[in-house]
């Protein structure tokens, strides 16, 4: 390449321009750093080896400690093909106990991967063969199902190619992993979190907010500190202490995709965080959902979408301008985002769109549906008394437990749910759930464009399975949120109850209903399970589900899969602190 003196100059001048100008720039709106890959390491083939081990990753410059796979974080995007038989040996080069779990794949149990539940778990310095028939195609992902290394760097992407002509056309892919990164230790936040549950949230309300009228009023701040809740408690751990990564990259590394202009670019999108919701978009192109936790749908044309932990979506963009695109994953509480570009040459940067207001938690969230606006509440609900009927929204909030004395339970609430457990584990039950399936997401409810709601997907083929439910199950997300206590119907993963049973092969609706102000993204392992939203027989099927605060999400399932399965909420410190249960599918003759 030639370049003439002036040339020089100007670019060294224009160079320097930017350089000082990114000073100022906020963290997600640096320019490129020089020297990040932009691809992730690959492995493929019938026989894989996968070595884990501590080691440590920068991120903007500052050195942390990590636990990586084949030395990288994320861990290498591991690529197979449907009808293949997969032999992945893991070496654990770690001086504590490890594990991968397959996250979204059918397998048999023993190669699930949850200690304690399917398999002891892989030993220090010892080695573990998972073994298993590749029987779908899609975007999934791996982690460790072990304590909280999944924090430290332990994940990676999965791709599976599909043995017939893929459905979705496209002439370029990206995998985009998402994910959460601190300096502190894991533990470390886990013991912020049971000392003081707020500690991460630095998005309080100020008398200067309330003064200018951007907040809650004064009458409202009076209500909801009697109740002794915070409505700006959106997210447990957030970018008061996280770094929002694509692909292992902070948001001035500005890790970059490169397009060529007219081509159909397909991102795979996985949401790999500890803690994290995020809600994607790319400013100026239209994005159109194909697939969901790794199956297609029908397409869908969005400007944005909230991906929950755990969740994956794959997108179709077609960049037709010869210019950079920036890609944003701002997370649901707005206190950061992961950031990457689209171009079609490396080192291009594209504007960047600030911050945008904090959302805060409403009475809906409290699980006041009635009194939070006018929510639908479907028959089944109806039936099954999960839904009050408008009249009741004017009781107050003494009556439910939400008095001056904090949210305690009433005995009307355990008349609702007589289930769950009786004790300082659960704060509350909530009065008024409602389905909230058709919603986009905290945050998002009043954007000025087309937002993904659950109620809009719908599956590409007919469901395998479309008999209806033979019986009904509620499950109550519980917990404490004053003592981060989390459980399932008030029972913790510790507390050793009998697993959640089901007979091989029986159809069950299943009720999520959550007691709790926070989002809980809810992943059974060993299936998938058909969203209830109206789309019979092409009902969205998925692995992983969120749950709005104060909402109920519906599905059906199969019980297709023997065996000991987990079943948990996928926010990391929720699972850890006890929201998580076994789910055991037992043969039929056992149940004769």
């Amino acid at each position: 390449m030639q370049i003439d003196r002036r040339q020089f100059i100007g670019a060294a001048a224009g160079g320097g321009a930017a350089a000082a100008l990114a000073a100022w720039m906020p963290a997600w709106a640096q320019p490129v750093s020089p020297g990040f890959k932009a691809q992730l390491p690959t492995v493929s083939g019938d026989d894989i080896t996968l070595r884990i081990a501590r080691q440590t990753m920068r991120v903007e410059g500052k050195v942390a400690r990590a636990i990586g796979i084949n030395g990288t974080i994320p861990g290498p995007l591991i690529r197979l093909r449907e009808g293949q038989r997969a032999r992945l040996t893991v070496v654990n080069e770690l001086d504590e106990d490890s594990s991968i779990h397959w996250h979204g794949l059918i397998l048999p149990f023993q190669m699930d991967g949850v200690p304690g539940v399917s398999f002891p778990g892989i030993k220090p310095c010892s080695t573990f063969v998972y073994e298993f028939p590749v029987v779908q195609a899609g975007t999934y992902w791996y982690h460790s199902h072990s304590g909280l290394q999944e924090q430290l760097g332990h994940y990676g992407p999965i791709v599976i190619d599909p043995k017939d002509v893929d459905p979705i056309g496209y002439d370029r892919e990206h995998v985009i992993v998402l994910s959460d990164h601190s300096r502190l230790s894991p533990e470390a936040i886990f013991r912020k979190l049971k000392v003081n549950p707020g500690h991460f949230n630095m998005q309080r309300q100020t008398l200067g907010g309330l003064l200018a009228g951007k907040d809650q009023s004064l009458k409202e701040r009076v209500e909801w500190g009697a109740m002794r809740m915070d409505p700006t408690d959106i997210a447990d751990v957030n970018g008061s202490t996280y770094t929002f990564l694509v692909n292992g990259h902070g948001p001035s590394d500005n890790w970059t995709a490169l397009f060529a202009p007219g081509e159909r670019v397909r991102l795979r999108i996985v949401n790999a965080s500890a803690m994290s919701i995020f809600n994607v978009r790319v400013p100026g192109l239209r994005m159109t959902i194909v697939q969901a936790d790794g199956l297609n749908v029908v397409p869908l044309p969005v400007d944005e979408f909230q991906i929950g932990v755990a969740e994956t979506y794959d997108v179709i963009v077609t960049p037709v301008e010869d210019r950079a695109y920036s890609f944003v994953a701002e997370v649901n509480d707005r206190s950061g985002m992961a950031r990457a570009t689209l171009a079609p040459r490396a080192g291009m940067i594209a504007a960047v769109p600030p911050l945008r207001k904090r959302p805060l938690a409403t009475m809906k969230d409290m699980g006041m549906g009635a009194m939070g606006g006018d929510a639908p509440c479907p028959a089944e609900h109806a039936a099954m008394r999960h839904c009050m009927p408008a009249a009741d929204a004017g009781a107050d909030h003494a009556a439910m437990g939400h008095g001056a004395g904090g949210m305690n339970h009433s005995m009307r609430d355990f008349d609702v749910a007589p289930q769950v457990k009786r004790d300082p584990s659960v704060q509350t039950i909530s009065p008024m759930p409602v389905d909230r399936m058709g919603e986009p997401g905290q945050g998002l409810e009043d954007a000025q464009r087309k937002v993904m709601t659950y109620r809009d997907l719908v599956a590409l083929d007919r469901n395998p399975d479309f008999r209806a439910p033979g019986r009904s199950l509620d499950i109550h997300l519980t917990g404490n949120m004053e003592r981060f206590m989390w459980s399932f119907d008030g029972v913790k993963m510790s507390d050793h109850h009998e697993p959640i049973p089901f007979i091989e092969g029986e159809r069950v609706r299943v009720n999520l209903i959550n007691d709790s102000m926070m989002v809980h993204p809810i992943h059974l392992h060993g299936h998938f399970f058909e969203l209830v939203t109206g789309k019979g027989d092409r009902a969205p099927r998925k692995h992983t589900v969120i749950v709005q605060p104060g909402g109920i999400a519906t599905f059906d399932f199969t019980a297709d899969a023997l065996g000991d399965w987990a079943f948990h909420c996928h926010l990391l410190y929720h699972m850890h602190a006890g929201m998580m249960r076994v789910v055991s599918v037992r043969p039929k003759e056992d149940a004769a």
